[in-house]
């Protein structure tokens, strides 16, 4: 027998927390979404992220497929190359990807700031700002309530943590959670795409994502992000009709200020930056990271003297450990509040996006009665918690994304450098490898649902 749809309440709004919104609210699902920020434009960041197979499935499921044609519309020019180069703009290997021809099977480049605007688009009436989650009570009816510091609160059947890594529903739900520092530290600058910074990068480079192996165990990624519109909020010449009518129709544009850039990201163990680097920001920020990079290329650092010095931000990469199993009820969590990953597989976004869709179709079985809605969360979690798991030691096995890699000792980082590059420059030159590394770029996703 169908029960009474639940009323769903999830703490955050990023990735994750939103598209579960979506897809509850196609369902009949009624919910609420609390967020600390106080509007939709505070605490954005314009940095890309890669929606994969994996992201794009969840959002085609939760998302309208009107809203879903916006989704697409607003990524950014896919990359035609992964490159791999040196700190002075040396090419080690480039492979060239697969053209952009299916919406979901494919890497779509997003801006984080961007994709968030397109979530948020007609969530006005469920999203509510200026929220930060306090605690929870569970009663013995069934509901839960949350309190903010506001002194308001809200209740509902289910409550979601979606508030990222430092989750305060994962800090009462599960006090034995353990995340920690992965030790290492990013700097991340984005820098506006003029014609002459545009002429300071190599056109594979400026067509593709790029992988600085730097020696001195300093490491960095450049991605020139360019949209279908300027920087006047104008649909440019040459895209087609489609899009453009979608651009001009969707009001999250006029929210957004994300315009062509280039992103230039630097990252290395903890223990080359300075003590208080989490601190700093502006021009302090970037000129942390000139000092660290004194031996790149002058076209490299010449992007750095451009960076927006308002974008400059310092971050510290965190990991989840393995959690004890837990027993399931009227609170779960997803996203980086229960698998924090380092970016090593550049799939974050795409595993919150596959938790919203699972936890999604689950919460629908409960509604039609096929499950108790506590049921309906086991379930989830039992999926969930593997594949999780999974992600996170995939993403901090890659080269790099550990504080205590062999890049980064002092004797042996220069032949593990040596080594990473030398695995590169073979895997792109042989026929076999070059095809399978650019299979496992479009494929990968950790999801074989």
């Amino acid at each position: 027998m169908p029960t009474p749809p639940p009323h769903v309440l999830i703490i955050g709004a990023g990735t994750g927390g939103l598209c579960l919104a979506h897809g509850l609210r196609r369902a009949g699902i009624s919910v609420a979404v609390y967020e600390r920020h106080r509007d939709r434009a505070e605490g954005l960041l314009g940095y890309r992220v890669g929606i994969g197979p994996t992201g794009s499935r969840a959002l085609r499921q939760c998302l309208s497929p009107e809203l879903f044609a916006i989704f697409l519309a607003t990524c950014a020019r896919p990359p035609h190359y992964f490159n791999v180069v040196t700190q002075g703009l040396r090419q080690t290997a480039s492979f060239a990807l697969r053209p952009n021809a299916d919406p979901v099977h494919t890497e779509h480049s997003v801006a984080r700031m961007v994709l968030r605007q397109v979530l948020l688009t007609g969530l006005d009436d469920v999203v509510h700002f200026d929220k930060t989650f306090t605690r929870y009570e569970q009663r013995d009816d069934g509901t839960v309530t949350a309190y903010f510091a506001d002194g308001t609160s809200a209740t509902g059947n289910l409550l979601v943590g979606a508030d990222g890594t430092h989750s305060a529903v994962r800090r009462q739900y599960l006090p034995h959670a353990v995340t920690r520092d992965a030790g290492t530290i990013n700097i991340a600058t984005r820098i506006p795409l003029t014609a002459y910074t545009r002429g300071l990068v190599p056109e594979r480079v400026r067509q593709g994502i790029s992988l600085i192996f730097g020696s001195g165990g300093m490491m960095g990624v450049l991605h020139v992000m360019e949209f279908k519109w300027d920087a006047r909020r104008a649909v440019k010449p040459g895209v087609s009709d489609a899009d453009a009518a979608v651009l001009r129709n969707w009001p999250g544009l006029v929210h957004d200020t994300t315009t062509d850039n280039i992103n230039l990201i630097i990252w290395s163990t903890g223990r080359r930056f300075p003590a208080d680097v989490l601190e700093r920001r502006g021009e302090n920020l970037v000129n942390v990271a000139l000092g660290l990079t004194s031996n790149w290329h002058p076209n490299l650092r010449e992007l750095l003297t451009r960076a927006d010095p308002a974008s400059a931000l310092p971050i510290r990469v965190s990991t989840s450990e393995p959690t004890p199993p837990w027993k399931s009820s009227t609170v779960t969590m997803l996203g980086d509040a229960i698998h924090t990953m380092t970016p090593g597989r550049g799939v974050g976004a795409n595993t919150a996006l596959r938790d919203a869709r699972l936890l999604c179709d689950q919460l629908g079985h409960a509604m039609t009665g096929d499950k108790t809605l506590v049921q309906a969360v086991a379930d989830y979690e039992a999926a969930m918690v593997p594949y999780g798991v999974a992600r996170v030691a995939e993403s901090l096995n890659r080269s790099g994304t550990s504080g205590d890699d062999r890049m980064y000792r002092p004797v042996v980082g220069r032949l593990a450098l040596l080594g990473a590059r030398g695995y590169f420059g073979v895997t792109s030159r042989v026929p076999r490898l070059r095809r399978r590394f650019v299979d496992d770029f479009h494929t990968y996703e950790g999801d074989q649902d």
